[in-house]
């Protein structure tokens, strides 16, 4: 028999979400509340409507690309969350935004060619896609390093049991995002018992066997600062988790990353709503910082969006800003060396990652 089409599982899928009572929500996507937002051009359009320092705006350089090495998909917006500051604007309504099967198949297809190492499954959460597994074998098959990017609350769901024993298996790395190792700050942004949900999918991920100093089973946390302030130190935010949750939890996790806000979407609407707005803009171009450029991951990350467009980065696919003309807009025409000889289309935004000690998906950048 054959499996039930990618449309009809997403609506089986978006189903359990919908009566999914354990999961806490801090909000509701802006789609759903049909907010202004919820389109890029208008926050394109707000953005450059806030007023920055013209002497330090001119020190943002054009970006050369590197070599490819990082191969990231974004497999869809649904997730079984919906936070304050998600940049993605996902949710458990958002079935409007997944992954096809033709798509699916041309990004194997092309993930196969490639000669990036490293494969980074995106979302959302990438494990409510009905063929994650498939995709995270086929890359695994061609000898790729996976990556998964999880919000730990989506391991606990009924349909995913046994699927930490399963990536395990195949050495994919959890990338697991968790704003912090206090209560408190995690809840805020994620909705109360967001925290102790995730605390229960760590104990879950360390009996499997990550986040023990094992290369094959690493588990990286990645966290965000909770207002308008910049990422701190990554090392000593590092061993105060470590400490912490150890202490607290008897949690243990293999390395962490440190991310600034980028002022998109959920994040750029409470940006504006609390008046944080022009002074945070202001704050990230006042901290750029020329060290942290040479590990932006636009330079050597593929960023394929849920429809097979292409772009330079994870945060201008969100704001449809697509590789520069000749660079190939689509998955299916994706041409490595003609990525390499492409200029990295930038905005206001991108200060997000230049500022301070640097911000990309492998965290601190200088």
């Amino acid at each position: 028999m054959r499996p039930a089409s990618i449309p009809l599982r997403l609506e089986d899928i978006a189903g359990d979400l919908a009566l999914d009572r354990a999961t806490p929500r801090a909000t509701q996507s802006l789609q759903r509340r049909a907010a202004p937002l919820a389109a890029p051009q208008e926050q394109l359009r707000l953005l450059d409507s806030v007023p920055l320092a013209a002497e330090f705006a001119a020190l943002a350089p054009g970006l050369a690309p590197a070599q490819l090495d990082i191969f990231q998909v974004n497999l869809g917006k649904l997730c079984n969350m919906t936070c304050r500051h998600c940049h993605v604007d996902a949710g458990p309504d958002r079935t409007d935004a997944m992954m096809d099967d033709a798509t699916l198949a041309q990004v194997i297809a092309a993930l196969r060619r490639s000669r990036a190492h490293t494969v980074d499954l995106t979302g959302g959460a990438p494990e409510l896609h009905p063929r994650f597994r498939d995709l995270v074998q086929a890359a695994v098959d061609a000898g790729k390093h996976v990556m998964d990017r999880c919000n730990l609350t989506v391991l606990l769901l009924p349909r995913n049991a046994g699927l930490v024993d399963w990536l395990a298996a195949r050495n994919v790395e959890i990338v697991a995002s968790l704003p912090h190792w206090r209560r408190p700050n995690t809840d805020a942004q994620r909705g109360d018992g967001v925290f102790e949900r995730s605390v229960r999918a760590l104990r879950v991920l360390n009996a499997a066997g990550y986040g023990h100093g094992d290369p094959q089973r690493r588990l990286t946390l990645v966290s965000n600062p909770a207002g308008a302030f910049l990422g701190a130190s990554q090392a000593s935010v590092e061993r105060e988790w470590r400490e912490g949750l150890m202490r607290s939890f008897g949690v243990t996790f293999d390395r962490l990353h440190v991310l600034n806000n980028m002022p998109i979407a959920r994040f750029l609407e409470w940006l504006q709503d609390s008046g944080n707005l022009e002074a945070y803009l202001q704050r990230l171009v006042n901290a750029f910082n020329p060290a942290a450029l040479d590990g932006l991951m636009c330079r050597n990350t593929l960023s394929v969006g849920w429809d097979g467009r292409l772009y330079d980065c994870d945060f201008n696919q969100m704001l449809e800003l697509g590789l520069e003309g000749g660079a190939g807009a689509h998955i299916r025409d994706f041409d490595e060396d003609a990525w390499r000889r492409r200029h990295i289309v930038t905005a206001h935004h991108c200060f997000g990652c230049t500022a301070g000690a640097g911000s990309s998906c492998g965290g601190q950048t200088a």
